[in-house]
C-alpha cells in the first residue's frame, strides 16, 4: 500500500482528524468478539472519538443498521460469548456495487474510520473499503485460527477448550463400551483445532486437511496397532475439511471390527464464555486498534507474532500464509499409541 493510501482520510473528514469511529463484527461469531468491541469502544471514547456500532456486519453497514455506543453500551459484555452487534454473511456486499453502497453509508453517518472484527473474508471486505478511501483497522477473530498474518485469532482458545471438554466426556463413554469415538471438530481449511485438541485429549488418530489421508495406514493400521497393544477404546479426531466423518466411522467398523460412533461437535464450539486468554487478547487488540487509528496507521490489521502485538498493512497481511508444522504433527503421532 502506498504512503498516500496508508494515511488517507475519508473525503468528508475535516482538518485531517478522525472524529467518529464505527465497529462491526463479521463472518462467523467467535468467543471474545464482545470483549474486542468493548475494548474498541472504551479506548475510542478515551481518545475522544464518537463511537458507533454496526449491527449484522457488512450487511448491516450497507443497510445503515448503525447505533451509537457509549461506555454503558458495552458494560457486562466482557464475559459473554458471541457478539451483541450480531453478524451476518452478505452476498450484496460481495459486489462492487455493495461495497460502494457501504462506503456511501459511512458518509451518511459521518463515519471517519471503521474497525472490522472477523476472519480472512472480513479483512478482505475491510480492504475493499480501504481502497475506496475509508480508514480501516482489522482485528483477527476466528476460531479456526487460520489468518496467515497472525499466530493467534480471537476465539481460538475458547473453541479448543470447549472441544476438549466434550471429547474428554466422550472418551468416558467410549471406554465404558469399548468403542471407537469419531469426533468431528471445526476446521474446513485448517486443522489447528483438530491437532491441538487431539494432542491434548490423547487421540489415537488425528485427521487434518493439511495432511493427505492414507486410510489403511493412518487409520486402520493405527487403530489395530493400538488394539494389539491392549487398548480397548479409541478416539479419532476429524477436522471437518479432512473427510466425511460418518463414512470414516463406517469404514473403521467395517475394516477393524471395532464398534464405532460419530459425534459432530458443530457450532457448540463457537459458543460459551470466552477464556482468559481470549478476553485478554481481545482487549489488547481492541486497544491497539484505536491507538493505530490515533497514530494515523490506517489500512492496517492487528497481528500477534512472536509474543507481541503490532499493526501490519492490510494488503501485506492478506498475502501472508501459515501452516501447521510437521514437527507438531509428528509429536501428536509419536505419543498417541
Amino acid at each position: 500500500m502506498t504512503e498516500t493510501a496508508k494515511h488517507s482520510l475519508a473525503p468528508w473528514t475535516e482538518n485531517g482528524s478522525i472524529r467518529t469511529v464505527c465497529v462491526l463484527t463479521s463472518g462467523g461469531d467467535a468467543p471474545g468478539m464482545n470483549a474486542a468491541i468493548r475494548a474498541v469502544v472504551r479506548a475510542g471514547l478515551q481518545e475522544g472519538y464518537r463511537m458507533l456500532g454496526c449491527r449484522r456486519g457488512f450487511h448491516g453497514l450497507w443497510r445503515g443498521d448503525i447505533v451509537e455506543l457509549d461506555g454503558r453500551s458495552v458494560s457486562g459484555r466482557l464475559q459473554q460469548g458471541g457478539t451483541f452487534l450480531m453478524t451476518a454473511r452478505s452476498q450484496s456486499f460481495n459486489t462492487p456495487e455493495g461495497v460502494k453502497k457501504a462506503f456511501d453509508m459511512c458518509k451518511v453517518f459521518d463515519i471517519d474510520a471503521l474497525v472490522v472484527i472477523g476472519g480472512d473474508g472480513s479483512l478482505r471486505g475491510a480492504l475493499d473499503l480501504a481502497r475506496l478511501g475509508l480508514p480501516v483497522i482489522g482485528i483477527p477473530s476466528t476460531i479456526d485460527n487460520d489468518i496467515g498474518s497472525s499466530e493467534y485469532s480471537i476465539g481460538y482458545d475458547t473453541a479448543m477448550n470447549t472441544a476438549m471438554g466434550a471429547i474428554d466426556k466422550l472418551r468416558d463413554t467410549a471406554s465404558s463400551h469399548e468403542r471407537c469415538s469419531c469426533i468431528e471438530v471445526m476446521g474446513r481449511e485448517a486443522g489447528y483445532i483438530a491437532l491441538n485438541v487431539g494432542l491434548s485429549c490423547g487421540a489415537e488418530v488425528i485427521l487434518i486437511p493439511e495432511v493427505k489421508m492414507d486410510f489403511d495406514k493412518d487409520v486402520v493400521r493405527r487403530l489395530l496397532e493400538c488394539h494389539n497393544q491392549g487398548k480397548r477404546h479409541y478416539i479419532v479426531i476429524v477436522a471437518e475439511g479432512a473427510g466425511d466423518t460418518v463414512e470414516i466411522s463406517r469404514c473403521i467398523e467395517e475394516q477393524t471390527g471395532i464398534e464405532s460412533r460419530v459425534t459432530i461437535l458443530g457450532h457448540v464450539q463457537r459458543g460459551g464464555s470466552p477464556s482468559i486468554r481470549d478476553r485478554m487478547m481481545a482487549s489488547q487488540m481492541g486497544v491497539l486498534a484505536i491507538k493505530s487509528l490515533a497514530a494515523g496507521q490506517y489500512g492496517h490489521v492487528i497481528s500477534y507474532q512472536q509474543g507481541r502485538l503490532s499493526a501490519l498493512e492490510i494488503e501485506e497481511a492478506l498475502q501472508m500464509t501459515k501452516t501447521i508444522s510437521r514437527e507438531d504433527i509428528e509429536t501428536a503421532y509419536r505419543i498417541a499409541l
